[in-house]
């Protein structure tokens, strides 16, 4: 005879505690921290949509990022970013990742402080270097070492990261232990969570 169904979807794995999001909520940080996977496991834990800026500036363009940097450079391309984020903070809560230099556009930064928690996740830079390393999509590592560019953007950036409104230490361990990581510092940002129904699986 075959057993009933749990109806609350309880297994023996311990359950991530629930609470509700008053904003989207925007990852930050520098290439290769993980903002894309992250985000789709914390999407998943609000049932939330989850949007990555890049993917939507791509579509909004009909070109891939590279070929909005070959076309119009860097300057054209955080123009046009800013405008498609802008426009994905109007919509309502999401997990959004943005693009490792989103902040440095003035414009974004406010729009960002406005209407988002934002979280900056962060690790020491060889960790990224080495997730980053023979990714020829990403056009600021064009002939370069990423470990330099990575150098180059802790001096310019980490001062703009520094806004955000959480920071979370994601160190070199599995995106499932930084999801942990991630969901404890919203919590303590949020004060009391606020309990939601617990969806089943």
């Amino acid at each position: 005879m075959t057993a009933p169904a749990d109806p609350a979807g309880a297994s023996d794995a311990p359950e991530r505690p629930r609470f509700t999001l008053p904003r989207t909520v925007a990852l930050v940080g520098l290439m290769g921290v993980g903002k894309t996977t992250i985000g789709r496991r914390l999407a998943e834990h609000f049932g939330l949509p989850f949007v990555d800026a890049d993917e939507e500036i791509e579509k909004a363009a009909g070109q891939t990022i590279a070929d909005i940097f070959a076309h119009y450079g860097e300057a054209g391309f955080r123009d046009g970013e800013q405008r498609v984020i802008s426009r994905l903070l109007d919509d309502p809560v999401q997990i959004l990742a943005t693009g490792g230099g989103a902040l440095t556009h003035p414009l974004t930064r406010e729009r960002l402080k406005a209407k988002a928690i934002t979280v900056w996740l962060k690790t020491d830079i060889k960790v990224l270097a080495r997730r980053v390393a023979n990714k020829p999509h990403r056009p600021l590592l064009k002939d370069r070492d990423p470990i330099d560019v990575l150098k180059d953007h802790v001096k310019t950036r980490y001062p703009l990261y520094e806004m955000a409104d959480v920071v979370v230490d994601t160190g070199d361990q599995p995106h499932a232990k930084a999801l942990d990581s991630v969901l404890d510092a919203l919590k303590a940002y949020l004060g009391k969570p606020i309990p939601t129904e617990t969806k089943n699986d």
